[in-house]
């Protein structure tokens, strides 16, 4: 007989919360910054679709594969691209104790590690929003200027890490069918409990993954391509 996968418990809970509490204070930190400062904010908007410009580039290639397709869609628009998430973002706090009673780990450090490299990647991009010269989408240069003057090395390196923790974290709920069983079987309760983009975002990437049949060769790509792309900017 199957086991069922494991859930929070009371310590698991209390150290996920902290951690959580945490990224909020840093998320709400980040969005006073950007909302006192109409010039920065504008600056950011600017920076955010050359990032979302280049990421299409980028990974064209991938998308143009019917099996990574979807992958490719949800790695950029519900990881790492400019959209809008506050909404899933501020019921993660909120939603811990409950979710964390019927959601497997795995799952749960899924929608974590998203959270934390949503924050991080704002965090990141008002820095280099800060850097720019002015409110026009810049070039590869100017990009490049701004983004060596915010620095971070390490934390920029942290985000990209944070690509392939949750893809694994996605693989593995997709090779367990009674872990997506779960998943799905959560579907209602979360949305009855007010927290649908949270429960969305992580059917959206278990579907993707589970289309793509295997996430090594895509996670190895895009990480490789990340950390070219940071070598170069900082040399």
């Amino acid at each position: 007989m199957r086991r069922s996968a494991p859930v929070l418990d009371a310590a698991d809970r209390a150290g996920a919360r902290q951690q959580l509490e945490s990224l909020a204070a840093r998320l709400a930190a980040a969005r006073r910054r950007v909302a006192g400062d109409p010039s920065l904010a504008a600056r950011l908007r600017v920076i955010e679709a050359f990032q979302s410009r280049r990421l299409a580039a980028t990974y064209a290639d991938l998308r143009g594969e019917q099996r990574y397709r979807p992958a490719v869609d949800f790695f950029l628009d519900d990881l790492y691209g400019p959209q809008d998430l506050s909404e899933r973002d501020d019921q993660m706090v909120r939603a811990l104790d409950k979710l964390g009673r019927f959601l497997p780990l795995a799952a749960l450090a899924a929608l974590q590690r998203a959270f934390e490299l949503h924050v991080l990647t704002l965090e990141l991009d008002v820095a280099t929003a800060a850097g720019l010269a002015g409110p026009v989408l810049p070039d590869d240069e100017a990009y490049a200027l701004a983004y060596r003057a915010a620095g971070r090395r390490p934390e920029r390196e942290r985000q990209i890490e944070l690509l392939g923790v949750i893809g694994r974290l996605l693989d593995s709920l997709a090779h367990r069918p009674e872990v997506g069983l779960m998943v799905r079987l959560a579907r209602a309760p979360a949305h009855a409990a007010g927290y649908g983009p949270l429960q969305d975002f992580l059917e959206r990437g278990y579907r993707a993954v589970r289309t793509m049949r295997g996430t090594d060769v895509l996670l190895k790509t895009v990480i490789d391509r990340e950390h070219a792309l940071l070598r170069r900017l900082f040399g």
